[in-house]
């Protein structure tokens, strides 16, 4: 999980070059979606019903169809790795949402802080000049957008009663996702197939979707979430790595300062949920 989906940034900037935002959704998930189906049904695992199918599906659209279509969207217009480091915030969504849960776990003052560090690097990733351009700003508030739905999700799928495998679920999930977007994707252009495209798509539903979300549905299940969200460690390096290899994405001194305080932020964050949990 941590290091397919730090890959999967670059997949997708590969994949927009061929597909629009929502046919990239759509194809990937109601590919992975359907191979884990097809799966949980030849081995006679137990698939979601009545409420508890919707319930599941509903999880679904907010955690990955939000949070990735999103991200989605959003690589139109900044870079991949920047991107990736956007994304970085998402534990502080997951631990402000559990706040606001009743039952949730209250933010305390090392948690708080951690977010301020936090938001510290990542206005530092960005010159002023930057920050004001209507593709930087717009795609940040996109991905906080983003993140927001897939902490939402998560929580909910990590406190929903099911007997589903959470590869299961991940398969109800992500077929949810692709046949919302598939609806959406019959106005979008028309894709220009080709290997390239092809691949990248291939590549994100297995790695992104059958590998990556199944896994993360695995981990919340079982690991708290402060734990399970170790990944946002490790995907920006994959991501940021990847895309100034492949598409020379700029990263300097500046970039690694401010994901270092962005880092910190996370662990503070992380540090202190942790030590909540054990009390």
């Amino acid at each position: 999980m941590c290091i397919f989906w730090g890959t999967t940034y670059l997949g997708i900037r590969i994949a927009l070059e061929f597909f629009a935002p929502v046919t990239l959704v759509a194809l990937r998930y109601f590919i992975s979606g359907g191979v884990l189906l097809i799966g949980a049904r030849v081995t006679g695992a137990h698939l979601p019903r009545g409420r508890e199918l919707w319930l599941t599906a509903l999880n679904g659209l907010l955690t990955i169809g939000i949070g990735n279509g999103a991200l989605s969207f959003s690589e139109q217009w900044i870079p991949s790795g920047l991107a990736a480091l956007f994304i970085v915030l998402s534990p502080f969504w997951m631990v402000g949402i559990e706040a606001l849960i009743p039952g949730g776990e209250p933010l305390h003052w090392p948690a708080i802080a951690g977010l301020v560090v936090g938001l510290v690097g990542i206005a530092a990733l960005v010159t002023p000049a930057e920050w004001r351009s209507p593709a930087v700003g717009g795609a940040f508030l996109l991905l906080q957008l983003g993140c927001a739905g897939w902490a939402l999700g998560s929580i909910l799928q990590r406190n929903q009663k099911t007997r589903a495998h959470p590869f299961t679920s991940g398969g109800v999930q992500q077929m949810a996702t692709g046949l919302v977007y598939g609806a959406i994707a019959l106005f979008a252009p028309t894709p220009h197939w080709n290997a390239r495209g092809v691949s990248a798509i291939l590549y994100l539903a297995i790695f992104g979707g059958i590998i990556g979300y199944s896994s993360y549905l695995y981990a919340i299940e079982h690991l708290p979430i402060a734990v399970a969200s170790i990944y946002t460690y490790i995907n920006p390096i994959v991501a940021v790595a990847l895309g100034w290899l492949f598409y020379r994405e700029p990263f300097g001194t500046r970039e690694a300062a401010a994901m270092v305080l962005v880092f910190a932020g996370v662990a503070i964050v992380k540090a202190a949920t942790s030590r909540r949990a054990l009390k």
